[in-house]
């Protein structure tokens, strides 16, 4: 008979902030490896190069860039779905609070990208793990994740679409994205914005998103601790049976 695993138990709001700072240091390392950063935060990565690089506005940070484009995120999911929830802006305050973690993480790992080949193939895959692994929770959380992830969230529950779908979609859309503000802005291809790293994150971002998920679910449980709180702040329901495939299903 086989052994049951006992799981951790009210992880909800664990989840949100294990996710927050993990994306964060993931992203970071990703940025710092040289290879470029995934495809999802890639179009910040190229706003903010420009902007504090080409013209000098050095107060658009890769952190702060991040949460203004999470914030036409915000907007564009209000467009899409139809509809307003409170929980949209504060997506957009988790955006900030991450925005500044990234920044921070930044500080202390240094922006110049890493010159020494192993080391620049560790920042990869550390940073390739960590975000996977941070996405995957912010998935279970009931707590506001970042627009990014709630776009993907929010557009396959409203529009009762395959989760898995609609994430490979909006990767592949943000590469794209990403690959012609890069061309419009600098006028050539930036390997150290959007490189090797970027396309193997394009390819290994959903299955290992997947592969984290499942992990978690043996696990964790992730309802609130504070469940009337989360309720009431965050409209906290149990997961209706009915919704859509997760994107790590």
């Amino acid at each position: 008979m086989e052994k049951q695993t006992k799981k951790l138990n009210k992880c909800g709001e664990l989840a949100w902030l294990l996710g927050t700072i993990l994306c964060s240091l993931g992203v970071c390392l990703s940025a710092k490896s040289g290879f470029g950063v995934s495809m999802v935060v890639a179009p910040a990565f190229v706003i903010s190069n420009y902007l504090s690089g080409s013209l000098g506005l050095t107060f658009f940070t890769f952190g702060n860039t991040e949460y203004i484009v999470q914030g036409l995120f915000i907007v564009a999911i209000i467009i899409v779905v139809g509809k307003f929830k409170i929980k949209y802006p504060l997506a957009f305050a988790t955006g900030v609070i991450y925005g500044l973690m990234l920044d921070g993480w930044r500080l202390i790992f240094g922006t110049a990208p890493e010159t020494v080949l192993y080391l620049q193939i560790i920042y990869m895959i550390l940073g390739a793990v960590i975000t996977s692994f941070a996405i995957a929770l912010y998935l279970r959380t009931f707590m506001p994740q970042q627009a990014y992830d709630m776009f993907v969230y929010e557009v396959a529950t409203e529009k009762k679409l395959n989760m898995t779908v609609v994430k490979w979609i909006y990767d592949i859309s943000s590469l794209a994205f990403a690959i012609v503000l890069m061309l419009v802005l600098f006028g050539r291809f930036d390997f150290e914005m959007i490189g090797i790293g970027t396309l193997i994150l394009t390819v290994v971002n959903t299955p290992l998103i997947a592969l984290c998920g499942k992990l978690l679910d043996k696990t964790c449980d992730f309802s609130p601790r504070f469940e009337k709180l989360a309720e009431k702040v965050f409209a906290y329901a149990p997961l209706d049976a009915d919704a859509p495939e997760s994107a790590d299903a």
